[in-house]
This record gives structure tokens, sequence and C-alpha cells, in this order.
């Protein structure tokens, strides 16, 4: 009796050792990296070309299970620049539009292309498509794409979400706003299926415009048009909705270049939105432009009365300008009704519950590969920039930085086919002068209210390429009082990787830089900036 009281109580630890490590298991399993800064793929390993779109939730019509669709533009240049990121490409050519389906926000199947350059231009004449959305009209049991078709904009129908969607009808819309066409448009869902074109003036993007999507004479269209802003020019526009709140959001007009992102809020979905006509920088997407980036669209995942808002950017920049990688998403963290942006490289989502951390590999650096900065700087054109952003630069001795100098020196430098064969992106850190000079470069690096830089040991790395006539020059970084350095002793042609290993961040702060004394002319580049906790 005694053995097998034993035997029964060794199998039952034994079956719940098995359902913790099954727990253990899903929960690792559900628990997914998003990596920006690189070129997506989906599971099986194809690229993922999706400009442009958004994520929506629509029934599996095979399951009847709800699964997340993202729809986009695929551009031939996105494939181009994939191949071969070393060149801007200067124009987009329309292949098509792309769906694609997850049921975790993180790996997504390639489900076709639901919209082609066949069907796109019947009259053999190419034009601009592309800012998309799908909305499911419950009259008509159908599935409608809008997206932008050269001065109009293109409604197409489709049976599934992944069906082939076909011509409906197409928009003009000067009854409704003044211009045939939209700025920047998106699609937005509110919790009770209703959906919404979200969209700005087509002549100088200086207003936003809110429309319900319905069906009108038997054909689906817009129903209504509410001006919900009106000041300075906007485009990326789109929404999210966050307790309740409604969230108007745009970037600069910068052409794809990346920008500040703004917002504002309301209790309505037709306004008023707050504060009236001045749109907000969403904190945290200073120091870096959103992380190197244009608003895209958002999605918000409800668990349990818990919501995470996922801020999904676009790096378009002709295909090459703004970084690698083409789509880049974060989580946003909210002070009350206030959004804040958390600029990462990697982090995990738990789309069971919500639940985000920072990744492990990580790059804390702001702005490290000096995309973000779009002009010359120091820059008297838009926008007017006397710093790279992240960085603070100090001309000890030589020529002072100023904006509208002649003899200022340029900040940063634009990277040759060459130079990016080796570093990323088309723009580098520029350490020179025409006289003697020293110079100081600065990052200070700490924990944000939302992401904790974690005392720990840490790799700071960059990549340099510098002339001969420097006295001095170094990466340096300082935290808790002890300072650390890799000194440059020699000319370096060609790009070269340098590190300073073993960094113990304490107190959740670091500064990292550059030093440099040197000869009237003498250079030092340096681009692709980490780091990353060891």
């Amino acid at each position: 009796m005694i053995k097998k009281s034993g035997l029964k109580l060794r199998s039952k630890l034994v079956w719940i050792g098995i359902l913790l490590l099954c727990s253990t298991i899903e929960i690792v399993a559900q628990n997914q990296n998003i990596k920006n800064d690189v070129f997506w793929d989906t599971k099986e390993g194809l690229p993922i070309y999706s400009q442009g779109g958004g994520v929506f939730k629509f029934k599996d019509p095979k399951t009847g299970i709800e699964k997340y669709y993202w729809y986009g533009v695929h551009y031939e240049e996105a494939e181009k620049y994939r191949k071969e990121p070393i060149i801007t490409y200067p124009r987009c050519t329309f292949k098509s539009i792309t769906c694609y389906s997850s049921t975790d926000l993180v790996n997504w199947t390639f489900e076709g292309d639901v919209f082609t350059d066949e069907n796109a231009f019947p009259d053999g004449r190419k034009t601009w498509v592309g800012r998309l959305g799908v909305a499911f009209v419950k009259e008509m049991n159908k599935y409608a794409l809008f997206v932008q078709h050269g001065s109009q904009v293109l409604i197409m129908l489709g049976d599934s979400p992944t069906a082939s969607f076909s011509w409906h009808q197409k928009i003009n819309m000067q009854p409704w706003i003044g211009t045939t066409n939209t700025g920047d448009q998106t699609v937005f869902t509110d919790d009770d299926g209703k959906s919404y074109l979200v969209y700005s003036y087509g002549k100088g993007r200086n207003k936003i415009y809110v429309s319900e999507i319905g069906v009108k004479d038997g054909k689906v269209n817009i129903l209504d048009c509410t001006k919900v802003f009106q000041g300075e020019s906007r485009e990326g526009n789109c929404m999210f909705k966050y307790k309740n709140k409604y969230y108007m959001t745009a970037s600069n007009i910068y052409g794809w270049d990346s920008s500040f992102a703004y917002y504002l809020v309301s209790d309505n979905i037709r306004g008023p939105y707050l504060p009236t006509n001045n749109m907000q920088i969403i904190e945290g997407s200073a120091e870096d432009y959103a992380h190197v980036t244009q608003t895209g669209f958002f999605y918000t995942i409800k668990r349990n009365g818990k919501e995470t808002v996922i801020y999904c950017g676009d790096r378009w920049a002709d295909f090459a300008g703004n970084g690698l990688g083409y789509n880049q998403w974060f989580p946003l963290s909210f002070d009350g009704y206030k959004p804040y942006f958390n600029s990462l490289s990697s982090w995990n989502l738990d789309e069971k519950t919500g639940d985000w951390t920072v990744g492990t590999d990580n790059n804390y650096v702001k702005n490290g590969s000096f995309e973000a900065d779009r002009n010359k700087i120091p820059s008297d054109i838009k926008p007017v920039q006397e710093q790279l952003l992240g960085w603070k630069t100090v001309a000890i001795k030589g020529n002072p930085i100023q904006v509208k100098s002649e003899i200022s020196p340029q900040l940063n430098y634009f990277n040759t086919e060459n130079d990016r064969k080796e570093v990323i992106g088309e723009k580098s850190l520029n350490i020179t002068d025409t006289v003697d000079f020293t110079r100081e470069i600065t990052q200070q690096i700490s924990s944000s209210p939302y992401v904790a830089l974690e005392d720990g040991v840490y790799n700071l790395t960059a990549k340099v390429k510098n002339s001969q006539g420097f006295n001095e020059l170094k990466m340096h970084a300082n935290t808790g009082g002890v300072d650390y350095k890799f000194s440059i002793e020699t000319e370096n042609t060609s790009w070269t990787s340098i590190r300073i290993s073993d960094i113990l961040v304490k107190n959740g702060k670091i500064t990292i830089g550059f030093f440099a004394n040197g000869t009237a002319n003498a250079v030092c580049l340096v681009d692709d900036v980490t780091l990353v906790k060891k």
C-alpha cells in the first residue's frame, strides 16, 4: 500500500512537472521578438513588402477564427533596395497590394497579392497607387479596400480578407474637401465595427478629416466628412483608440523622411480634438524622430481590460535614406492619456496578454546611424536644426557650430555608395574643420519612465574611418564615475569596427561619445554606434 501510494504521488508530481513545463513553453512561445532596423521576412522566409497600409482583424474564411491581416503596397524599388542597400531610388513603381496573416502580430504568412499592377492600370497608364486600408462592410458582406489611385480614391471589393479585390468605384473627393485626392489616408475600425477613412487635404495637407465608411446608393462610399484639424501641414495621418479616447496622429511634411510623431485627443471620433488645431509631439519621439520613421498606422491589443498600443512606423525615404528596414514597430506607454514613444531596436510581445519587454539585444543609442537628420546639419531649412538629433556637439576649439554660417563645420557626412557597402544608410557623423580644432560629441543615455537602462555589463561599438592629423581621437564612455575609452591611434582609410567591452553601467545612466583634437582638415567619420547589454 505504501509503495502504491508513493507511486501515485510520484506520478502526480511527474504530471504536475509536465504541466508546468508545458505552461512555461507556451509562455515562451507567445513572447515573440520584434526587431527593428532590419528587413522583415515571413515565417516561411519570404521578404515582407508592405508599405503604407494597415493591420486589421477579420475572421479566417476557412476556420472562422479571427486573425490579423496586414495589407500594404509592394513597390519595385523596395525589392531592389533590399537586394542592394547602397542606392537611393528617386521613384516608386507599384507592383501589387500584398496581404499577410498572423495570429500573434509577429510571425506573418504571405497570403498573396490581392491587387496587382495588371489590374491597377486598365488603360495602360501608370500612376500613383498607395496609402490604403481595408474595412468589412456588413451591409454587403464584403471587404472594401480603400487606396489612393492617381488623383482620386479607388474602392475595391473582395469576398474574403485574402480574395482578389476587384474595382468597385473611384471617388472624386472634390465635393467633400475641395481637392480630388486625399493627402495621406488610412482606415480605422472602431470597437463597434464601424470603419472610417482618416485623411488629409490633397494640397498642402493642412487639414485632416474623418469620414464614416458605409453603403450609399447601393455602393460602398464615405457617408460624411468631418474636419478635425486645420493648422500646420501634416501627413502620415492615422488613428488609434486607447481607454475610450481617440488619438489623431500625423508627422511633418518631410516627404518620406522621418519626423516627430504628433497627436491630438478626443472623446468622440468626430471631435473636438484637443488641443484645438495644435498637435503635440509624442514624448519619446523627439531624440531620433520616432526611431527614424513616419507615422504609418497603429494597432491596439485588448486583453482582459488591458490595452497595448503598437505604433507601426513607415521607413521609406526613397527606399534607402532612413536605414535598413521598411517597417518599424514600437510599443507605446501612457501617462494618463498622454502617449509615450518607446524607441527600441528590439522588443518582445506577448499577443495573448499584451505584455511587452525590452529585447536582450536592444541598442540603447538614439540616432546611432545618424539617419534621422534629413539635411546637412546645421540646417537653416525645414527643420531648422543646429545639432544632430540625440547628440550634443561642443566646439571646444575651432569654428563655432551655427545655423546660417559659412564657416560652421558640417556635423554629418553623406555616405557614398562605396561607404554604404560597409555602413548603414546615407549619413554618418562628420568630425572635421578647416582650422585646428577640438571637438566633443556626446549622448547621455538613461532610463526612461518606461524602459530601464538596467545596471550591468555593456559593450559600446562603432565603425570609423579617419585620416591622419589627430593629436587625440577616441570613443569614450562614463558611468558611475568611471571612464572608459578606445583610442584610435592610426589612420583608417576604410571603415573599421571599434569596441569598448565590459562597461559596467551603474545607476541607470551612461554618457557615450567621441573626442577629437585635430589639425586643420583632419577628418573622422563615425557610423552605426551601438550600446548593447552583454
